[in-house]
């Protein structure tokens, strides 16, 4: 009965030790994806700090371009700024995608 009660303590102390070290690996990986998560947050706040300041940059500049176009108004505007957007996405896709690949 004795050895049972050491067998027992060892277990409890083995088992101690593995939740401890459960714990720590799991804190680990808590605290990774969250530094993920804010890296990712303060990126986007960066990104759109951005293009709030560029914004007023743009639009003056289709102003420009638009009022000596035959096309007056939002219309060339609106064209003008989604094929700069348009342009901007397919860079950063494949800048983003040879990336994901080199990683790999």
């Amino acid at each position: 009965m004795e050895k049972k009660k050491i067998n027992n303590k060892l277990n409890n102390t083995e088992r101690m030790v593995y939740l401890k070290e459960r714990a720590k690996r799991h804190a680990k990986e808590f605290n990774r994806e969250f530094k993920k998560a804010m890296n990712t947050a303060i990126m986007a706040a960066f990104g759109f700090l951005i293009a709030l300041v560029w914004k007023d940059v743009i639009t003056e500049f289709v102003d420009k371009i638009s009022s000596k176009a035959p096309i007056q108004g939002k219309l060339f505007s609106a064209l003008i700024v989604t094929l700069i957007c348009v342009t901007g996405i397919l860079i950063l896709s494949r800048v983003f995608s040879e990336k994901e690949n080199e990683k790999k």
